[in-house]
């Protein structure tokens, strides 16, 4: 174990220790994100009297594998995401959005004519990889009712059986930063079945509704190699407008409903479908999340993947060995670097300011997210401070977490979990070291070590 002296003082007067060791506190708290708590280092008399050592541990163990989840809720999702890009890693990422929809009135004027229906979708600002590539949006209409599997819940992994047969086709170069809104012209065959069961009043209620049509699947082109694109769900984001005339005194004058999003919630029907065929060898391991898959049997490399569920797992099986140190001592910080591979990410790729850190048990059921003393999340923050000498790589405060390791008898199968916060809404994915390389991943560990003069 490498030790590096910060500085080291030697037992002169009691009120000079005293001063200087309350300096370096305040010296660490200052440098520090966390609250220390009371325990984390007391200036009493016996560290006063004592000659104290600051040391910085930088060689303990750090356990890093890649785990997949079975699947991801994504019924609950804040946008729809429509989209396909293949990627040399995660493999051919697909989402297709699947949907219900309800009409906003139920009558329309016996005197009223058909005139069209059109599906309108409006960017969310959400995109990942290439969109000077164009797009496909394929409409199609469900075939069975929206019910859950499991529960109300709807995930990455469920679908819903669809017609083969487009309602509509709309191919786009993505513009997901701007205002606009997509429309997609729908088969008038479906604008005027609807138009007639509104009309003459065969359908006058949402059971019967959902019972004649039962909502819309949203697929990308099979052939397509462009960016996931986020579209929004509020009503006045999402709908499709059924346009009709009516024969006023003088003039014809067009009117419309919409059909929004259902919004219920039992089960709620809408889900976004995430998968990814095909990704390199590694990953095809991944077939339980019980499955760890230890960076010593991947290239050195740890995975995260939104949407499919793949994240990077962290332990310290020999944190405890800290306390071998002689003499006595306290933890001052902790804090994890971890790197993301080198040209595993670009313009199109790009890296995540921040990741979530979640706490798992032994069978990688996610317990909560990780916190700090002050109730704030703790947050996996990416510094790009020297990233023209290649120096990027993410920072976690560990200080409280790495503190109860070392006070309490928790778990020792218990690991951290790295993953984006939005991980259901998005399909961010990211290559991490693991510890063997140049950049391996460090857990730095700042230790103030005194002893009791004889």
């Amino acid at each position: 174990m490498h030790l590096y002296f910060y500085q080291k003082f030697k037992t002169m007067k009691k009120k000079l220790c005293l001063y200087v060791s309350i300096l370096i506190v305040l010296n660490f708290i200052a440098c520090s994100e966390e609250n220390y708590n009371a325990s984390d280092f007391v200036a009493g008399e016996v560290f006063t009297d004592s000659n104290i050592r600051v040391v910085l541990v930088d060689t303990m163990t750090v356990e890093i594998s890649t785990m997949k989840f079975d699947s991801i809720i994504t019924s609950g999702s804040e946008r729809m995401l429509i989209g396909s890009y293949k990627d040399s890693v995660f493999g051919t990422v697909t989402c297709a959005n699947y949907l219900g929809l309800l009409p906003t009135s139920y009558t329309i004027n016996t005197e009223a004519a058909y005139d069209s229906i059109v599906l309108f979708l409006k960017y969310d600002q959400y995109y990942y990889n290439d969109t000077l590539k164009t797009n496909t949006i394929h409409v199609k209409r469900l075939l069975d009712n929206f019910n859950g599997g499991d529960g109300d819940n709807f995930y990455n992994t469920s679908q819903v059986n669809f017609s083969d047969v487009d309602l509509g086709a709309y191919t786009y170069q993505p513009r997901p930063l701007s205002s606009d809104s997509i429309q997609i012209k729908i088969s008038d065959d479906l604008g005027e079945e609807l138009f007639s069961h509104l009309q003459s009043k065969n359908i006058t209620n949402n059971d019967e509704f959902t019972a004649e049509f039962k909502g819309l699947a949203l697929q990308p082109d099979q052939e397509d190699n462009g960016a996931i694109i986020g579209f929004a769900k509020s009503s006045d984001s999402f709908y499709l407008r059924l346009y009709f005339t009516t024969q006023e005194v003088d003039d014809q004058v067009q009117n419309h409903i919409d059909f929004i999003l259902n919004s219920s919630t039992t089960p709620s029907p809408f889900f976004n479908q995430i998968q990814a065929e095909e990704p390199i060898d590694y990953l095809k391991t991944l077939t339980d999340k019980e499955v760890n898959l230890s960076t010593a049997y991947s290239g050195n490399q740890s995975f995260i993947q939104s949407g499919i569920g793949i994240a990077t797992r962290i332990q310290f099986p020999f944190i405890k060995t800290i306390n071998n140190l002689n003499g006595q001592g306290t933890l001052l910080d902790a804090v994890l670097k971890i790197k993301p591979v080198k040209g595993s990410y670009s313009d199109y790729l790009p890296l995540s300011e921040q990741l979530a850190v979640y706490l798992v048990d032994t069978n990688n059921d996610v317990t909560t997210q990780l916190y700090l003393d002050n109730g704030s999340a703790v947050m996996a923050t990416l510094n790009t401070d020297n990233e023209e000498f290649n120096d990027v790589y993410y920072t976690i405060p560990l200080g409280s977490y790495i503190e109860n390791l070392l006070t309490t008898e928790r778990n020792t199968d218990e690991a951290l979990l790295l993953l984006p916060s939005d991980y259901s809404n998005s399909v961010d994915r990211f290559i991490l070291n693991g510890n063997l390389a140049t950049y391996k991943t460090i857990l730095e560990l700042t230790y103030a070590i005194y002893d009791e003069d004889n």
